[in-house]
């Protein structure tokens, strides 16, 4: 019996016991479309918070200051600290696992109009690297730069939604706003930012401006000086060394201040990084308990197929006996039963995989909620 004789009396014994095999191939293209679904829709959730946590961030730590809880160099438990402009500089120089570490001063009382409206908007003063720290995308304009640093200037970059109330139906790059009535020149407009998680409010609603400008024009409020700023931001040069950048800022700070450097209530830092990690390792656990449930439905099936080949060589006892009597080798009768269970396996594992694959496109052709990015296969 050639190969294609083979496959034609397989496929006609299929056809003859229609019902068994589409129960059987249905089994295994069910477990398939299981694994893959489960696994997908693990990843998506996994990409959008990820995508969510990069829209804070890239790999920020925000490093706040707070009140001393231990004794160091003589000074008493409870001292509040406040970081100033000169531990900019010596942070920077004393982090080399640091790529970046930047003040922020904000400001949530600034009277805010244009010659259109009037608005309440938190203004946020920073170094030019904020807008690539922060991922502040431009959607028109430009963002301030070290020039606008050096001098001064009184320029503005909006939020999309600060932009939209300021600034209705128009377009805001050059035109002017007052804060407190000190005229900025709208310089750029932030592109639309979908923000899950924030220490002081949607970026959507802000207000940037240069830090010298920030610090001439709005400097910090009382109990805060002329020369003391809200937060750090902080970014290592690798994730691996996110650790080592922390412990540096950490270790230059206490020494500027006279706190322990053990004193986190001095020093609570927000790490994105950590957070991510950890968010990360829940994620992939999830997948893998999804992706078991998944192959254990799929083994279920592969159990069903045994069954049922069991089931078939017992009612085809007869037809055996008839095959060895007219000399058909035992070989080749295996082989017809092998090929039986093989077409089996292939085509509802094919099939499995196509409807699985077509339904996560046809999903991901529909609005995802904000912090989803939708049903991605993935094998990693």
């Amino acid at each position: 019996m050639t190969v294609r004789d083979l496959i034609f009396d397989v496929l006609r014994t299929l056809w003859a016991h229609k019902l068994r095999a589409f129960l059987t191939m249905f089994g295994i293209a069910w477990g398939i479309v299981s694994i893959v679904l489960m696994v997908a829709a693990g990843e998506g959730l996994r990409k959008g918070q990820e995508e969510q946590a990069r829209n804070l961030g890239k790999d920020v730590m925000i490093v706040f200051h707070g009140r001393t809880s231990l004794q160091a160099g003589g000074t008493h438990a409870g001292r509040v600290v406040h970081w100033e402009d000169e531990d900019v500089p010596v942070v920077q120089a004393e982090s080399p696992d640091c790529e970046h570490a930047i003040p922020e001063l904000e400001q949530d009382t600034v009277r805010i109009h244009s010659n259109f409206n009037n608005a309440a908007f938190t203004v946020t003063g920073s170094h030019p690297a904020f807008a690539y720290i922060r991922s502040l995308d431009v959607g028109a304009g430009r963002f301030y730069d070290w020039d606008d640093m050096r001098e001064a200037r009184r320029v503005a970059f909006l939020g999309s939604d600060a932009a939209k109330q300021l600034f209705p139906g128009r377009s805001p790059v050059g035109e002017t706003i007052y804060l407190n009535d000190f005229p900025y020149t709208v310089i750029g407009v932030m592109a639309k930012k979908k923000q899950d998680s924030s220490y002081d409010g949607w970026d959507v609603n802000k207000v940037f401006v240069p830090f010298a400008a920030m610090r001439r024009d709005f400097p910090d409020k009382p109990p805060g000086t002329s020369s003391t700023f809200d937060q750090l931001l902080v970014t290592p040069k690798s994730v691996p060394q996110h650790e080592a950048c922390k412990h540096e800022v950490r270790v230059a700070l206490a020494r500027m201040h006279r706190y322990d450097p053990a004193d986190k209530e001095a020093c609570p830092i927000w790490d994105t990084v950590q957070e991510a990690q950890a968010f990360k390792t829940m994620t992939d656990g999830m997948k893998f308990f999804l992706g078991a449930v998944g192959i254990v439905t799929l083994l279920l099936g592969g159990i069903g197929v045994m069954n049922v080949m069991l089931v078939a060589v017992r009612e085809r006892t007869r037809e055996i006996g008839v095959r060895k009597a007219i000399g058909a080798p035992a070989a080749t009768i295996l082989r017809q039963f092998f090929i039986e269970a093989l077409i089996i396996a292939l085509l509802s594992g094919g099939i499995g995989l196509g409807v699985a694959f077509g339904f996560c496109a046809l999903v991901n052709m529909l609005p995802m909620p904000d912090f989803f990015a939708g049903l991605i296969p993935s094998w990693d």
